[in-house]
């Protein structure tokens, strides 16, 4: 599924992007450039990164 429509970037990507290190929109958006067209992406941007981070935290 796609989560940024502007720059085609979809979901597996920026789960991808924060597996490699990428733990903020910012820096997701570095890499891939989603977030940076038409905003609408940011908040779903925002709850992966989030999720991610508290599974990261929980496994530790």
């Amino acid at each position: 599924m796609f989560v940024c429509i502007c720059r085609a970037v979809t979901e597996d990507e920026v789960h991808e992007h924060c597996s490699t290190g990428a733990m903020s929109v910012d820096a997701i958006s570095d890499r891939c450039g989603a977030g940076e067209g038409c905003g609408t992406c940011l908040e779903r941007l925002q709850q992966i990164v989030s999720e991610r981070t508290a599974t990261a935290t929980t496994a530790a």
